[in-house]
């Protein structure tokens, strides 16, 4: 109960990330203290706005994660998140959020989002700026970064204003991805995200067989269930090319940085929380993993 207790103070007060995190860090990439570097040009923060550099000893984790659409970024993210107490920025979430508000993108972004195409730097950036500022005035610690950066010109931007300590790169193969964005739905009522489809894909020509249970809805949302304009197999397919040509780069980014993370999911959740888990160190003890359930 210890180590619960531990991270429910660190949750509830934006404390310092757990040691094993942070021996996971220093072991892809060296601390560095913080330079004074100017932003960006592009990225909308004035420099007395300017998220304020503090050393990984002083602050939670920084880290971003990577991967296909549908490949379960969100899942993880948002599991480490309540795990070491710091929040879960999406950038796919600001995109939605934006697209259920009336204001000056939605129009524009609904377009993009129905034809399968991927948001521009320039919304993504002014999208993500406006929530890194307004957690740094409400003094957040740290934060896990899904669906950005996308491409290096956004690494080299977001590199500018903060400090990060390490990428996960989450890889599935695209067979699977397919059939699992598919199989996506939500409820219309609630907003709970669930999947019907039942993966069991057979392991063939070097790649590993994976099973993967579908995550039903409960009776009362059965009813309600719909499906997003864009899985369609013609959309996701081009989604993931589209996704495939430009992660390469940003990946060789972090990679030469000394920061990258490959993960191959080897299944569901059941299959690949623990394991990932234990590359990243924090299996210490079995109520880590019972406290992000």
């Amino acid at each position: 109960m210890a180590a619960v207790q531990r991270l429910l103070r660190a949750a509830a007060s934006g404390g310092a990330v757990t040691a094993a995190a942070r021996r996971r860090m220093g072991s892809l990439a060296a601390e560095q203290a913080p330079s004074a570097a100017p932003a960006p040009k592009g990225f909308p923060f004035a420099a007395e706005e300017r998220m304020r550099r503090r050393s990984a000893a002083e602050r939670n984790v920084q880290w971003v994660f990577l991967g296909c659409p549908g490949v379960g970024k969100g899942t993880y993210a948002s599991r480490l998140s309540r795990l070491l107490g710091v929040p879960h920025i999406a950038t796919g979430d600001l995109v939605r959020d934006e697209l259920a508000s009336t204001g000056p993108l939605a129009a524009q972004l609904a377009e993009i989002v129905n034809q399968g195409k991927l948001v521009s730097d320039e919304i993504i950036i002014n999208l993500l700026s406006k929530r890194l500022k307004k957690g740094e005035d409400q003094g957040e610690s740290g934060f896990i970064l899904d669906g950005f950066p996308r491409t290096v010109k956004q690494a080299e931007i977001l590199d500018g204003v903060t400090d990060i300590d390490m990428v996960v790169n989450l890889k599935l193969r695209e067979d699977v991805l397919v059939e699992k964005c598919l199989g996506r739905r939500i409820c219309s009522q609630c907003g709970k995200n669930f999947n019907v489809a039942c993966i069991d894909a057979k392991g063939e020509n070097g790649l590993p067989a994976i099973y993967m249970e579908p995550l039903l809805p409960p009776n009362n949302c059965m009813s309600k269930m719909i499906t997003r304009a864009d899985d369609t197999e013609e959309v996701v397919r081009n989604r993931l090319r589209i996704y495939n040509d430009m992660s390469q780069p940003v990946e060789g980014f972090y990679r030469e940085q000394g920061k990258l993370l490959e993960f191959d999911l080897p299944g569901g959740i059941p299959e690949s929380w623990p394991k990932l888990l234990h590359v990243l160190n924090l299996e210490d003890q079995e109520e880590l993993k019972l406290a992000a359930a």
